[in-house]
């Protein structure tokens, strides 16, 4: 089994120090890039990989995971290229330790309600719906990824974080484990970015509720090059071919809003 199809299917901080070694003496004859990339935008991102690769004869390894725990893991091991974190503000807030240079966006994320396919509890496009004393609600935890919280950020403006918190059946890592923990039957809602419900394998199984942009404001992906990358000009390709439009339309196949969309920032 190659390193890239261990670290994708191990996935985790925790994963990635075991491996970090081995990608490090790796002898595969071609350069290689290493993509820490956030759980959501893990399915375009892999396919415009892999398209990448055969184009340029390269090898690119996808660490996958909460979006704060993979700056954690690169700051930590001092390796690695690329970085795509699930809203902007990993980039705003970690700025000023110099390990983040240029960046492209390369889509939007947004936020929705998350609920059965059917919508079989009648919930409405409200956030405060999560406080439904007859409905099980779980959250992102707001520590780990960007799900969390941006779920935090919609919430506080609400007034109501804290009894969400309170009232939620369990926190989750990531919005992968929302939509998993949705498709068992364990929760009747979540807030998660509305991308996921559109995977084929998730597609008949929940849908979202769309929320007010004012509210669910669409988050830039930024696709963020490492100042430490050993492949900085080959960094810079990939970036590129993610923001052209041929990795734009990859980015809509999966249920994103591409780089090309008006947003009003206020």
């Amino acid at each position: 089994m190659s390193c890239l199809t261990l670290l994708r299917r191990l996935g985790g901080c925790f994963a990635l120090f075991l491996l970090l070694p081995v990608l490090g003496l790796a002898q595969t004859g071609k350069p290689e890039l290493l993509l820490y990339c956030g759980i959501t935008m893990v399915r375009p991102m892999t396919e415009i990989a892999t398209l990448f690769e055969k184009r340029e004869n390269v090898k690119i390894t996808i660490a996958q995971g909460g979006s704060e725990d993979l700056y954690q893991s690169a700051k930590k091991s001092g390796q690695g290229d690329v970085y795509l974190p699930g809203e902007p503000t990993y980039r705003s807030k970690h700025l000023a330790e110099g390990l983040l240079g240029d960046y492209l966006t390369v889509g939007y994320n947004q936020m929705a309600l998350m609920v059965q396919k059917g919508n079989p509890k009648k919930v409405t496009a409200d956030p405060r719906e999560m406080l439904r004393k007859d409905l099980i609600a779980i959250i992102g935890n707001a520590e780990s990824g960007s799900v969390g919280k941006e779920a935090k950020d919609i919430l506080d403006d609400l007034g109501i974080y804290p009894k969400v918190i309170r009232q939620a059946a369990y926190l989750v890592p990531d919005s992968r484990s929302l939509t998993n923990a949705m498709k068992k039957g364990e929760a009747d809602l979540t807030l998660n970015w509305r991308a996921t419900a559109f995977f084929p394998d998730n597609l008949g199984k929940v849908e979202v509720i769309d929320l007010a942009p004012k509210l669910a404001k669409p988050q830039a992906l930024l696709l963020n090059q490492l100042t430490f990358s050993r492949q900085k000009e080959l960094g810079k390709r990939f970036m590129a071919f993610t923001a052209s439009e041929e990795g734009q339309a990859i980015f809509r196949k999966y249920g994103f809003l591409d780089n090309k969309t008006p947003v009003d920032r206020k």
